[in-house]
């Protein structure tokens, strides 16, 4: 059915407007859920190593969908050989998307170490603005709105990161180099997830992420699978909450929401982000970093903005 209309009766087309609302507040919902996140990521990174972390709360989020979909599996009585077909289809798409994801996710909870969990969530989120940059490469037809969404991102960095000596922090810069992969995240999932069961391909992708980082974390972390105890309330949050549950209201979500909706919506992620900073952690960003946090909020909506008319833009959590 087109996600755009609703169902016909007597011929018409009915608009989805109760519908549609409900799936923006699962997505909103969502979004709340990821921007906490960042709560739980940072305090994890005072006791676990980043890929440890990573490893754990991956394997708690591919734990909660593989029950999903078992629950999908038993509510729609999907027979065992389609459920097997749906499973081998999502295979190589996840584990690709999963390689990167535990490379973007590894790097993104090391520089938790350093950073504050504010400034995490609304550096995170400058891959928003540049997914629309790449689609210029695939013959996009460029706009003003996102050229001008790309220099308010990037004004946006320049009072969130850098210093009076022009200096940035190891964190900050750390993070900026993840937009790069979870720009080449949201790509894949663009192109396969259209074509697969969107809940296994995810299920493959996340246990692909906790596979890869506990052999990662006996390599890379200096106290492999040590600290747990002192964090488990923050991997059960960003495992089970954050990857699993809020994974689930997304799909949900955006179901019926509009794409350019959605990805508007989502982009709310560094809002709560921040709360949760100040809120939780008493964090400080101070005059220049909320100048720049909100312009490149501002980068961000606009750039989407840009992407609605043809409502083709894609969106995907990253935390």
């Amino acid at each position: 059915m087109d996600r755009s209309i609703g169902p016909r009766i007597n011929g018409l087309k009915l608009p989805l407007v109760g519908t549609r609302t409900k799936g923006n507040l699962l997505m909103l919902g969502a979004s709340m859920i990821w921007g906490f996140a960042f709560v739980g990521q940072k305090t994890g990174a005072e006791f676990v190593g980043p890929l440890t972390f990573n490893a754990i709360r991956f394997a708690m989020g591919t734990l909660v969908l593989v029950v999903v979909i078992f629950a999908v599996n038993l509510v729609r009585k999907v027979p065992r050989a389609k459920d097997a077909k749906l499973w081998r289809k999502a295979l190589l798409p996840g584990m690709l998307a999963g390689l990167i994801l535990a490379t973007a996710g590894g790097m993104q909870q090391a520089a938790m170490a350093t950073t504050s969990a504010g400034k995490a969530a609304f550096l995170t989120g400058f891959y928003m603005v540049l997914v629309p940059i790449v689609g210029l490469f695939w013959g996009r037809k460029p706009s003003w709105k996102i050229a001008l969404g790309v220099v308010l991102g990037f004004a946006g960095l320049y009072f969130l990161c850098i210093k009076g000596d022009f200096s940035i922090e190891p964190g900050d810069a750390l993070l900026l180099a993840t937009s790069i992969f979870w720009t080449a995240h949201i790509l894949i999932i663009d192109h396969f997830v259209p074509k697969l069961s969107a809940l296994r391909f995810s299920a493959v992708q996340f246990a692909t992420t906790a596979v890869l980082s506990a052999f990662a974390a006996f390599v890379l972390d200096p106290h492999p699978f040590t600290g747990m105890e002192h964090a488990w309330g923050a991997l059960a949050y960003t495992g089970f909450v954050s990857v699993g549950i809020a994974y689930t209201l997304q799909v949900l979500g955006q179901r019926y929401a509009l794409p350019s909706h959605a990805a508007l919506i989502l982009s709310m992620e560094s809002l709560f982000g921040a709360i949760g900073g100040a809120l939780f952690l008493a964090e400080n960003l101070g005059a220049r970093g909320y100048l720049g946090a909100a312009l490149l909020v501002a980068g961000v909506v606009v750039s989407q903005l840009g992407e609605a008319s043809d409502e083709s833009v894609s969106v995907e959590s990253l935390a």
